[in-house]
């Protein structure tokens, strides 16, 4: 008779199995544990005994945004107007001008730009385009460092500022009066201005045109932080006569709709604020100015870019650019035609400094 029991061998073998289903789960835990301390540890330093003392990683910091030193912004802006001890109490209040504080990131009045103008496919438009590369590089770098030395307090950012849209004496497929350069010219621009860390600015002469037809043709470059903007009114021909005939002229409507196009470029792109130079050296060339409005994104400057002997060209400053201020005042420089007689030599950086205001953009042709 067999003596065996069924029922009790069966008990055995799932007693069997809880044991090895207790010891799987054990080892399974173990495991899970050791990969979790190892991850933990991954930051940890040795003690002096050997042993691994946890250390943990401070949280991220989160970069502050940036914020304006408006205390600082005022005493440049202050610093930039210059008054002798004759100046009446009515004309001192026209500089510095009172406006919005610019966005966080603003040029100006912070540093002065110096900037090379012209057109690659002309020498005669001016010196961007006049010499080869390496040679108005070099040219730019010096009148840069003769601003430092003329104004040390003031940081010097060179500038490459490239005539994009031309005037032009001949009508052209669309009546307009006007050529627009090619893109890979601008990307040149671009390449020769990384070169020596500066900033650019496209430059339009609208002709028969409107801003309104060619901005929105740079997009694509004025979406990108270092590139900025400059308007011509001597060649916006709303009289209907061809360029280079007569003067031209742009209302303060021409320029707000341009820095309020600017301004969204700026606010959709989140970028730092564009500067927009305005052309000048006559009055009829921009009317109405107490209706031009700077914006927080777009600083805009007025830029006397007559040419002639030093008094002549002070004196139209003094007359055009000094009565109506907006915002910042520029000089424009002409290495030629600034020496025709009977003038004999060119303004220097101390010269330009003496004008009330000090301009904060310099431009040499």
């Amino acid at each position: 008779m067999d003596s065996s029991n069924p029922s009790r061998e069966k008990n055995k073998m799932g007693v069997y199995l809880g044991v090895i289903g207790m010891l799987f789960l054990v080892l399974v835990f173990t495991v899970i544990t050791e990969r979790a301390n190892s991850s933990f540890n991954t930051n940890a330093t040795s003690t002096a005994s050997g042993t691994k003392e946890q250390v943990l990683e401070p949280a991220p910091e989160v970069s502050a945004p940036l914020v304006l030193d408006t205390v600082l912004y005022d005493k440049k802006m202050l610093g930039l107007a210059t008054y002798a001890s004759t100046t009446s109490t009515t004309t001192a209040r026209l500089w510095p001008v009172k406006t919005v504080y610019p966005k966080a990131g603003a040029i100006l009045p912070f540093s002065r730009i110096v900037a090379y103008y012209g057109n690659l496919y002309s020498k005669g438009m001016g010196v961007l385009g006049e010499y080869p590369e390496d040679v108005m590089l070099e040219k730019l770098k010096a009148e840069v460092k003769k601003w430092e030395k003329a104004d040390p307090e003031t940081p010097v950012i060179p500038a490459l500022h490239y005539i994009d849209v031309t005037a032009q004496e001949s009508v052209g497929k669309d009546g307009m009066y006007r050529l627009r350069m090619p893109d890979h010219q601008i990307d040149e621009v671009l390449r020769m201005a990384k070169k020596i860390n500066a900033i650019v600015f496209l430059d339009i002469q609208v002709g028969k045109s409107t801003m309104q037809q060619e901005l929105p043709l740079l997009d694509t470059y004025l979406k990108m932080p270092n590139v900025h903007l400059g308007i011509d009114p001597e060649f916006s021909m709303k009289t209907g006569k061809r360029p280079g005939t007569v003067i031209g002229t742009m209302d303060a409507t021409d320029v707000n709709y341009t820095a309020n196009y600017l301004a969204k470029l700026v606010r959709d792109n989140h970028l730092p604020p564009k500067i927009l130079i305005v052309h000048r050296f006559t009055e009829d060339m921009v009317t109405n100015y107490k209706a031009i409005k700077p914006l927080p994104e777009v600083q805009i400057v007025m830029a006397m870019d007559g040419w002639g002997p030093p008094e002549k060209k002070i004196g139209t400053y003094k007359q055009v650019i000094y009565p109506e201020p907006v915002q910042f005042t520029g000089f424009k420089l002409f290495y030629k035609n600034d020496l025709r007689a009977p003038s004999t030599r060119l303004l220097t950086p101390s010269d330009i400094l003496k004008l009330n205001p000090k301009p904060v953009y310099i431009q040499y042709q």
